[in-house]
């Protein structure tokens, strides 16, 4: 009997070490670290906020200087996107290590990008998914008031799941300058940026400057007129998530 269990027990491990190969390293968050050779066209709007976010269920996210979303699939090596408004774009794709990914863009730009599991599972949970950023889909006519309130306070839902994301994940840092916002971010608070500081990115998510600057005067009005109750604790996650959630409040 003891050859026959031993042979088991291998049989075992051995169905535990193919099961491990099967594994796709591919769902996941990856972010842009850094690029070599010279970017091409959008490419070179990359910076350390650029996502890409491969979801288990073939759909994905990115924001490369823009927004997209679609479906997605790994063919031979190449990284096939085909976007919600079927743009198919195809890179050359290697895997170095099972949490760094380099992608040939445009040009033979080589993009490097690093790995963090996917925030959840639940797009409302997930501040990479297209629930949580359709406010960087550029408006295609002029806003009323209340489509413009819409977009800042899915805006406002991007970073309360943003900084619940890194509270639940235990991440020691994250990049808070590089997201196109009109609110900056800062060590103890938050404030509105001025008109001359807005993002590039950010001013074209708006049909035109009036809407943008109506946006700005609706922030404005809430730091001005109402009262933005800071958490009293040394977490800074903790502390712009409470922030942020009252900001959504204020935006009902």
């Amino acid at each position: 009997m003891k050859p026959l269990i031993c042979s088991s027990i291998l049989l075992l491990f051995a169905a535990a070490a193919g099961c491990s190969l099967l594994v796709n390293p591919l769902p996941k968050i990856w972010f842009f670290t850094y690029g070599t050779g010279t970017p091409a066209g959008k490419d070179s709007l990359l910076n350390p906020a650029s996502f890409l976010e491969l979801r288990p269920d073939g759909s994905y996210t990115r924001d490369f200087g823009a927004f997209e979303y679609g479906t997605w699939l790994k063919k031979d090596h190449q990284l096939v996107l085909t976007s919600h408004d079927h743009q198919k774009t195809s890179w050359p794709l290697t895997l170095p290590s099972s949490n760094e990914m380099q992608l040939t863009l445009a040009g033979g730009y080589l993009a490097s990008f690093e790995s963090r599991p996917i925030p959840s599972m639940q797009q409302k949970q997930d501040p990479f998914s297209l629930f949580n950023n359709r406010w960087r889909i550029p408006a295609t006519h002029k806003e009323s008031d209340a489509e413009i309130r819409s977009r800042l306070y899915n805006h406002c839902q991007f970073w309360e799941a943003y900084f619940r994301w890194a509270l639940d994940r235990g991440l020691t840092t994250i990049d808070v300058r590089s997201t196109p916002t009109l609110i900056k971010i800062y060590g103890n608070g938050f404030t509105l940026k001025p008109t001359e500081d807005l993002p590039a990115e950010w001013v074209s998510f708006f049909y035109d400057s009036d809407d943008c600057q109506k946006a700005s005067n609706i922030i404005r009005d809430i730091f001005e007129h109402r009262t933005i109750a800071w958490a009293n604790t040394d977490n800074k996650y903790k502390m712009f998530l409470s922030a942020f959630h009252q900001l959504l409040t204020y935006l009902r």
